[in-house]
């Protein structure tokens, strides 16, 4: 099982797709996604789980995380690569209208542990919204290999790699609260359908399913007036991945 990133150590003590966040203060949107619908089960390089926002232990500075790839094991995780073929994105919108202002666009080449990571602003989208997105044509501010701690300490520092997937959920007890999310094969498949809420584990014996898997994890840290430049202190902080 993977350890946290050398240069931040903190993970995110809250779990969202979309994630509102001033300079000293974090509010959440609480949700979460490991391969939830036939498409991303197919093309798992696909699959975002999570995205993160918390303040730095440094003052003045933000960090974002993504997740994606969910359920890998530690003997595949060596190997594992991002999609060079995706355009991984955080969105930021500080003007409260729910639409991105500025972006920060991470794309990958090569395949396995050669893999490298090229980190593009923050700056406006190219294009706006979800559909056609489009890489921009200026320079990274941060590339490199995975698996490293890339960057400058006082501007955007950068991991991308593989990290222990910090969600937590009991999911045979999940099934059996949403049966209509349950595998139609393998051990989950045959749990019973009871939906109820006292098919939960009582506190304190709950089975945390996703120890000892991995997820590839997109580190970014850097200044949040980055992120505030023409707008306000609060931020709302989505992440997309798209072709």
């Amino acid at each position: 099982m993977q350890q946290e990133s050398s240069f931040r150590k903190r993970l995110a003590t809250a779990v969202g797709v979309v994630v509102v966040a001033g300079l000293g203060t974090l509010g959440v949107a609480i949700a979460s996604d490991h391969q939830d619908s036939p498409n991303v089960e197919l093309n798992p390089l696909q699959d975002m789980t999570d995205v993160y926002a918390f303040p730095s232990p440094t003052p003045g500075r933000i960090v974002l995380v993504m997740n994606s790839r969910a359920f890998l094991t530690p003997a595949a995780s060596a190997a594992a690569s991002f999609d060079r073929n995706q355009l991984y994105q955080f969105k930021i919108d500080n003007t409260g209208d729910a639409r991105e202002d500025q972006v920060i666009q991470v794309t990958f080449s090569g395949t396995g542990a050669a893999q490298t990571v090229s980190v593009r602003g923050p700056f406006p989208p190219p294009v706006q919204g979800a559909m056609g997105n489009t890489v921009s044509t200026a320079a990274p501010v941060v590339t490199g290999a995975l698996n490293s701690s890339l960057g400058s300490a006082s501007g955007i520092q950068v991991f991308a790699g593989a990290r222990d997937d910090p969600f937590y959920i009991d999911l045979e007890q999940f099934f059996r609260i949403i049966p209509d999310r349950k595998p139609a094969t393998g051990s989950l498949g045959a749990l019973p359908n009871t939906p109820s809420a006292g098919s939960f584990r009582p506190a304190g014996q709950a089975v945390n399913y996703v120890v000892g898997f991995n997820v590839l994890s997109i580190v970014v840290e850097l200044p949040v007036a980055e992120l505030t430049a023409g707008g306000t202190a609060r931020l709302g902080i989505w992440g997309t991945i798209s072709r």
